[in-house]
């Protein structure tokens, strides 16, 4: 049972940064991907950026260039570095875990979320 938590979300304005946090348990397997994802009322789920264990990444076309994640792996802890942010950044983020698979599409666990809301 892998455990997520997520930290650091809250409101900026347009053009501010935040970071996200998840502080989780050791995965199981020595190979493995974790990721952020974000809805927001309305819309889809929508995959935001991943990392596996071999610190490849991967961001949503929206995000690319302002986001970056990151992982330390003696801290157990997910990062997500959110700059120049929009209001339709505005969204629950949730942090996920799952096995290394083919673009990390597999998600085994999820934490509880924490909303950003970006005001213009």
């Amino acid at each position: 049972q892998v455990q997520l938590v997520e930290s650091g979300g809250g409101s900026v304005q347009a053009g501010g940064s935040l970071r996200l946090s998840c502080a989780a348990s050791r995965y199981p397997d020595s190979k493995y991907c974790m990721g952020w994802f974000r809805q927001a009322p309305g819309k889809e789920r929508e995959r935001v950026a991943v990392i596996d264990s071999n610190d490849n990444t991967n961001y949503a076309d929206s995000v690319k260039g302002r986001f970056t994640i990151s992982q330390d792996n003696a801290k157990n802890t997910l990062y997500l570095q959110m700059n120049s942010l929009n209001p339709e950044d505005t969204a629950m983020y949730y942090c996920a875990a799952g096995p290394f698979v083919r673009l990390c599409s597999q998600v085994n666990y999820w934490g509880q979320g924490t909303q950003v809301t970006v005001s213009s």
